[in-house]
């Protein structure tokens, strides 16, 4: 990845420093200033905002095409269902079932912003699917988020991060709703760290795909589904710096491991430390009198010791697994069937790798993902 980034990290740098002196800047671009120029260049090239897609993705026509797209990949169905209960007002109850019309899992969907409701968005299980006196007892999952509401006068409307994110829990959701293991402690989403992003991060790639798009991308006011152009400058958009960003991603998953392999207690420079460990990533000037490691939560309180690679890890996964469903049809049942079998299914009853060769065939390479970023 490292090998891949490198050269178009170096041609983003140029171009958003030739961008910056149009603009009267003089000097070097500093990391203060790669914010603020990236992102006007950004804005001209691709002409394109939260402002001009959130009017295609009203709140109710996003949750049916999410929906939608686990009924048309897997078969199963959701039933809104007011008569379960809910531990907020708020909170829409769902019973979901298989292709077959069987009890598969209660989904607890938890839309809105409220007083004493934390921000962000994850999924999580109320209690887990598990195996007792040889039944089968199905899970209840609760998907969270944090999505404007409506008003009287407009709906809600998502922008096209959230759209994802919505994609990204749902994911989760999916790894929980459609466990069939013995014991809790290996059903679902209850995987190594490296391993559980891939049901979640897989899903996002069909937001850049305008078949699916259609299904429910339409105009809150004038029903227009959303253009083919729109479309094309977002999945342009989306690689924009795209060596940049895996630069960034990288540095940090160098500095885990640098930390995390030494075999003696560390009585050394900090900073020096992190200098070294680091520098074959580093593209802009550093930042005097700064040091990541201190502040680096993740590393030393945030149980991703010497696993913050798995960031990148889950994108060469999700990248490498959407290639087949590129090649066989983004809504191919068969591969979604293999998918659901090998993956969501079976939680961490075994090693990963062994399950991923089972649905893919072959181990996962960095090429699918090196190509949809624009890098190769």
């Amino acid at each position: 990845m490292l090998a891949a980034s490198m050269p178009a990290a170096r041609k983003e740098v140029k171009e958003v420093q030739n961008y910056a002196a149009s603009k009267s800047f003089t000097g070097t671009i500093m990391p203060w200033d790669w914010s603020f120029y990236s992102d006007k260049l950004r804005d001209e090239k691709y002409t394109i905002n939260d402002e001009l897609l959130k009017p295609y993705f009203k709140l109710e026509n996003v949750i049916k095409g999410v929906f939608g797209l686990a009924t048309d990949l897997y078969g199963i169905t959701f039933k809104e269902n007011r008569a379960i209960p809910v531990y907020n007002p708020e909170v829409i109850p769902y019973e979901v079932f298989d292709e077959k019309g069987r009890f598969l899992a209660v989904l607890y969907a938890d839309f809105h912003p409220r007083e004493s409701k934390r921000g962000g968005a994850w999924m999580n299980d109320i209690f887990p699917q598990y195996t007792k006196n040889g039944e089968d007892i199905r899970p209840h999952i609760m998907i969270v988020m944090n999505f404007t509401k409506s008003t009287p006068t407009k709906p809600a409307l998502l922008t096209f991060d959230e759209v994802t994110t919505f994609l990204h829990e749902f994911g989760h959701s999916l790894h929980g709703m459609l466990s069939r293991c013995n014991y809790e402690s290996l059903s679902g989403t209850s995987v190594y760290r490296d391993f559980v992003e891939l049901p979640s991060q897989i899903m996002e790639n069909w937001a850049l795909e305008k078949a699916f798009l259609d299904k429910f991308a339409v105009h809150y006011q004038t029903g227009e589904k959303i253009p083919a152009d729109l479309v094309k400058r977002i999945v342009a958009s989306q690689n924009f710096n795209a060596g940049n960003l895996s630069l960034r991603q990288l540095s940090f998953g160098y500095l885990d491991m640098a930390w995390h392999t030494i075999e003696k207690p560390f009585s050394g420079d900090v900073k020096a430390f992190e200098d070294k460990a680091w520098d074959e990533t580093r593209i802009l000037p550093p930042v005097p009198g700064t040091c990541m490691s201190t502040q680096f939560g993740h590393l030393f309180s945030g149980g991703y010791a010497a696993g913050y690679y798995s960031y990148k890890w889950a994108e060469v996964l999700d990248a490498d697994a959407f290639a087949v469903f590129k090649q066989k049809g983004i809504f191919d049942k068969k591969t979604a069937a293999r998918f659901r079998k090998e993956i969501l299914e079976k939680g961490g009853t075994e090693h990963p790798m062994v399950l991923y060769k089972r649905f893919r065939g072959q181990e996962p390479s960095t090429d699918a993902l090196l190509i949809r970023s624009g890098l190769k």
